[in-house]
């Protein structure tokens, strides 16, 4: 089930969301162009280490210095194939942008770095002993997920699900959409726990942490409402219309 489309219509140039998509597309287009032995040094470098921070073995004892810590961060903007960045800056942009018209760009900006590093901190937390590089903007966007199905649980999210090679379209509403998908990051992350699996590469904890950071934040962060815009016409309408015509 993969989303196409929102009913949600903008208000004003999600200008933050641009500039996070481009700066995620520059990043990784620096990555490719590295040589192997160049790129795993970059990424041991602002990948997320959590051995780093917990195990003293690996870090050799040594207390991280502030620049350490810096990975939290960085590790937002790095993705490690062309499938990971397409559909990370595809979800960006169908519902950061959205979460951007609401809170405003510098409120968004600050909301989306906040989001990251909860989920970076909460990878950490869960896999203290991992040696490998975590890197993605995935647990600031299910922040953004988070906000959004706080701001609008009864919007319709447009998916396709592909059937053989028969794509079938549908209109669900976004809490029933944004709920299953963190159902699934749930069930995901209990099951290695329970299994004592190393895991398949994704980290379900950075999305758990900051998809719960997004809906905690999303309310606190939202501006007054504009006097200038009927806000209470876009919140739940059926249909792909703010009038409410399908």
């Amino acid at each position: 089930m993969f989303p196409i489309a929102n009913a949600i219509r903008l208000r004003y140039p999600p200008v933050a969301t641009w500039a996070l998509i481009a700066a995620n597309c520059i990043v990784f287009l620096y990555e490719i162009n590295l040589s192997q032995s160049q790129l795993d040094q970059f990424l041991s470098q602002f990948a997320l280490v959590p051995a780093r921070y917990f195990d003293p073995v690996f870090a050799d004892g040594a207390t991280p210095s502030l620049l350490a810590y810096l990975p939290f961060v960085s590790n937002m903007f790095l993705h490690a194939g062309w499938f990971h960045l397409i559909v990370n800056m595809w979800t960006l942009w169908l519902f950061g942008s959205v979460v951007e018209d609401q809170l405003g760009s510098g409120r968004y900006l600050l909301f989306y770095f906040a989001c990251g590093i909860l989920a970076s901190i909460a990878h950490a937390i869960f896999n203290p002993t991992s040696t490998a590089p975590a890197l993605g903007a995935s647990g600031a966007i299910a922040g953004v997920l988070g906000c959004y199905v706080r701001l609008f649980p009864f919007s319709r999210v447009i998916v396709v699900i592909p059937i053989l090679f028969l794509p079938l379209f549908f209109e669900v509403p976004a809490l029933a959409f944004i709920g299953l998908w963190f159902l699934m990051q749930v069930l995901q992350a209990t099951s290695e726990i329970v299994t004592a699996a190393a895991g398949g590469g994704i980290a379900w904890w950075a999305h758990i942490g900051g998809f719960l950071a997004g809906i905690s934040l999303g309310g606190f962060m939202q501006p007054s409402r504009r006097r200038h815009w009927p806000r209470d016409a876009d919140t739940g309408i059926p249909g792909f219309a703010l009038s409410g015509r399908v």
